[in-house]
């Protein structure tokens, strides 16, 4: 077959094609850390382990929103449902995640104003047409999510829409690949850098760091041949004793990012430490409003001050999001932990290395 005079390969050969480049370009055993939840779905969904050499390993890290969120974070969401005349507006994940004593589910299931939402704005929306309620907006999520979330405060201020708050839960990813690299425990030679997140920081923002610990990292896309093509760069990398960054998603990762969504960004909010499940607290790592927009700030609108909790007893959901385990090495995996019964969030989202080994794997 032949487009425009030249060779057309379909999916299936050009995934052969850039296995068979990986098992050349392997020359000794290598772990790699993807650090994006939509990347972990789409290797399982791909079967892409499959087609690699068992000199490589390909590690879950902490890329998934949902998972990363703190236990205490999680009882925070349930103790402001729980506030007479407040309505808690949050993504769908969040509802199942357990807290310390209960779920968002549970809670909503007991008669509280809890409400799935696709977006910060639809909350924003039923806060102006709620005016007699408080309307809470659950901020979690990395980079990606921030700038919209940003947006619905900029617009609350404009508005006068003052029953409207946000709880800030958000995560940064190049402070937590220091963290990881700090950490000890696990050996990574390489990552694959989000794609989302990319959109929005541009690979700029992952230049300190790959200059500070000399380790290879690729920025890749979502589909099987863009995650191939983003190992085989690289192994190559690997093999050669190189440590740099590559952009492997030039079609929509520029350089510099989206300046007027980071503009955004840093005007409604700031650097914070943040607690991250089971890695700790990661100084800067987190997004806290600022105090020109403080009146939008839930934590400081409803004084919250929820205990720290530890993790549910048994679970592994931080060493599985650390890459010390795999899912099957939990000894609540398929046991106690199941998606119709999860202990743990990675477990419960989608995007969650525990349901996604749950749902493609064998084991």
């Amino acid at each position: 077959m032949t487009v425009n005079g030249k060779p057309a390969y379909s999916r299936k050969e050009l995934a052969a094609a850039f296995a068979a480049r990986i098992r050349d370009a392997v020359r000794r055993p290598m772990r790699l850390m993807e650090v994006c939840g939509t990347h972990t779905v789409s290797i399982f969904r791909n079967g892409i382990r499959t087609l690699l050499p068992p000199e490589i390993a390909l590690l879950s890290g902490p890329g998934c929103p949902v998972c990363v969120t703190a236990q205490q974070e999680i009882d925070a969401f349930i103790a402001l449902a729980r506030i007479e005349k407040v309505t808690v507006a949050t993504f769908g994940d969040l509802m199942r995640v357990p807290g310390t004593l209960s779920t968002l589910r549970s809670e909503k299931a007991d008669g509280r104003d809890i409400r799935m939402v696709y977006s910060a704005l639809d909350a924003l929306n039923i806060a102006a047409h709620n005016p007699d309620r408080r309307v809470v907006f659950i901020g979690v999520g990395f980079e990606t999510t921030a700038p919209t979330i940003a947006a619905s405060i900029v617009m609350a201020a404009d508005r006068g829409i003052n029953n409207f708050s946000v709880l800030a839960a958000h995560k940064l990813v190049p402070p937590v690949l220091a963290a990881l690299m700090e950490s000890g425990g696990v050996q990574i030679d390489g990552f694959l850098l989000p794609g989302h997140v990319s959109v929005i920081i541009g690979a700029q923002a992952y230049l300190p760091f790959v200059q500070q610990y000399g380790i290879p990292c690729v920025i890749a896309g979502f589909e099987a041949e863009d995650i191939l093509n983003a190992i085989l760069k690289l192994a190559r990398q690997v093999a050669n004793g190189g440590a740099r960054l590559e952009n492997a998603y030039k079609r929509v990762v520029s350089f510099e990012g989206n300046p007027r969504a980071l503009a955004l960004m840093h005007t409604v909010f700031e650097p914070v430490d943040a607690p991250w499940r089971g890695i700790g607290t990661i100084a800067a790592s987190g997004l806290k409003i600022r105090k020109d927009f403080s009146r939008f700030d839930a934590r400081k609108v409803f004084a919250l001050d929820v205990p720290e909790t530890g993790e549910p007893p048994g679970c592994a959901c931080g060493d599985v999001l650390m890459g010390r385990k795999t899912p099957p090495q939990c000894a609540l995996y398929k046991r106690i932990c199941t998606p119709a019964n999860p202990v743990g969030p990675c477990m419960v989202s989608s995007e969650g290395s525990c349901a996604a080994y749950y749902r493609y794997h064998g084991d």
